[in-house]
């Protein structure tokens, strides 16, 4: 995949936030345990991910300046 094509940190950051949200969401609505566990523990993957990703932007705006 050409590097144009690739999405932006900010728009790999945006994903996450959207997929925390949603599997928050799931584990809410979920009416068994393991199945809200399930996404809980998704929603956390989503919250690593997208605190990596703003390190990782921090790091890029400082490469910038």
């Amino acid at each position: 995949m050409p590097a144009d094509d690739e999405p932006t940190t900010e728009e790999l950051r945006l994903e996450q936030v959207r997929r925390e949200t949603r599997e928050r969401e799931e584990a809410e609505a979920s009416i068994e345990d393991d199945e809200a566990e399930q996404h809980e523990r998704r929603a956390q993957k989503a919250s690593y991910l997208r605190e990596k990703l703003e390190e990782r932007a921090e790091a890029e705006r400082e490469a910038e300046d």
